[in-house]
């Protein structure tokens, strides 16, 4: 049989079953190719943010706070936001756009005005457009253009860029910091900000004339389906899925005991998860400097490469992630997320501080960690959601905070604290291993 053939079959098969449906591939590549672009954008600036900071009067705590704030006013915005989307996704996608686009001038100008807290501003502007974390999600997710057994594979592509943009940024930050500061306007603290800057124009355009927006939700079908089983339903799937997002949800009290132990597990897992690796990514210039005596160009290769040498296995997982249930997927992720941060830990009580030891220990954190989070991605209804959402912001903030003040802290102390946290979360995973079977896919 001719591979058209059978690529023909299997668009009969999953245009006959509604699990395996998928939405417009033009669409889901703009929902996925942004997702890299804002991952790249709050990560471009971590190679520099450090000094740019110090030059204009601050500290290394304040450079956690500037990386770390974008989730906060992402937060904050984000019921705003929703409130207008009219189960759409243009409008919420555009504002973010045009968000990322002001907050990467005005971090930018900051230096040109001398004015230390126009960085803090910029950067709280642009944590509007990271409002579009939770709607890219959902897109990934709407049960009116996705099929439940596509929703792990596409989480599993989210995390793929999100892997990439938080390679790609930090490269790219450390390159521009290199290009040196012959340039008043454009130099080695600001060129990040203008070259965000001219990224977002650029693909404002391109999504424009390729995203194909989904019907609004009061021209949709509500779908019926019996409220499933424990042992049969997705890892936190609270409720039926329903075409009409905007009918009420039941409440959180509604909801049985183990359904509640769920969504509270996923959203322990969500912001463990991303207070380790915005952790690591904020605390890795600050540490390597006072350690190595690394620059911001080197820094960001250290974060470049131990985050792109995961990307290899992301695709893997993506490839692979439909034959597997997502709590083997996050036990794997965990372990060797875990496994990274005791090997740090161990160099940090042994004084054998080295690229090849800290690069080990940063591959396996960003390999296990990002792995672990397509679970917490892939199961998403208007309940959990914007838990699970509120979760990844707090992780964000924190773990960029805490990696800022890493190195006042003490090291030794700040790698506990980690192992801590994620030593929690393999408590709640053991105890609710039965309650975490969930289909493939």
């Amino acid at each position: 049989m001719s591979t058209t053939e059978t690529r023909l079959q299997i668009d009969i098969v999953d245009n006959a079953n509604p699990e395996f449906r998928l939405p417009s591939i033009k669409s889901l590549a703009v929902v996925i190719a942004g997702n890299a672009l804002f991952q790249f954008s709050f990560f471009i600036i971590v190679p520099s943010a450090s000094l740019y900071a110090k030059y204009l009067g601050g500290s290394s705590t304040f450079a956690g706070l500037v990386i770390g704030i974008p989730t906060v006013f992402a937060g904050i915005t984000l019921l705003v936001v929703k409130r207008f989307d009219d189960g759409q996704y243009r409008r919420p996608f555009v504002i973010a756009y045009i968000s990322a686009f002001i907050g990467n001038v005005l971090y930018a100008l900051a230096y040109t005005f001398d004015f230390l807290y126009l960085l803090l501003i910029g950067r709280m502007i642009l944590g509007i457009s990271f409002t579009s974390f939770m709607f890219s999600r959902k897109y990934c997710t709407d049960p009116r253009i996705v099929g439940i057994r596509r929703r792990t594979m596409l989480g599993s592509w989210y995390v793929v860029t999100q892997a990439f943009g938080g390679s790609a940024g930090p490269w790219v930050g450390g390159m521009l910091y290199k290009a040196g500061f012959g340039n008043f306007g454009f130099n080695g603290y600001t060129a990040p900000g203008w070259v965000a800057v001219g990224v977002w124009v650029l693909f404002l355009i391109i999504s424009g004339w390729l995203f194909e927006d989904v019907p609004k939700a009061s021209s949709c079908t509500t779908v019926q389906a019996r409220r499933p089983a424990i042992g049969e339903m997705e890892m936190i799937s609270l409720a039926p899925h329903v075409a009409d997002e905007h009918e009420p949800p039941p409440s959180f009290f509604s909801l049985t005991p183990q359904q509640k132990c769920l969504m509270l597990c996923m959203c322990y897992y969500s912001t463990a998860y991303f207070f380790v690796i915005s952790g690591w990514e904020s605390n890795i210039p600050v540490f390597t400097a006072s350690a190595m005596r690394y620059c911001p160009y080197q820094a960001g290769n250290l974060i470049a490469v131990g985050g792109a040498a995961t990307i290899p296995f992301l695709f893997l997982n993506v490839r692979y992630a439909y034959r597997m249930q997502d709590r083997v997927i996050l036990t794997t992720g965990t372990s060797l997320g875990l496994l990274g941060l005791v090997i740090f830990l161990v160099i940090l009580i042994t004084n054998k501080i080295s690229f090849g030891s800290l690069f080990a220990a940063w591959f396996l954190v960003a390999l296990g960690f990002n792995l672990a989070s397509t679970c917490t991605l892939s199961n998403w209804n208007t309940k959990a959601s914007m838990a699970i959402q509120y979760s990844n912001y707090l992780g964000r903030v924190t773990g960029a905070v805490m990696g800022g003040a890493g190195v006042k802290m003490g090291m030794e102390k700040y790698a506990a604290i980690q192992i801590g946290v994620i030593g929690i979360g393999i408590v709640m995973h053991y105890i609710l291993w039965t309650e975490l079977k969930a289909k493939t896919g």
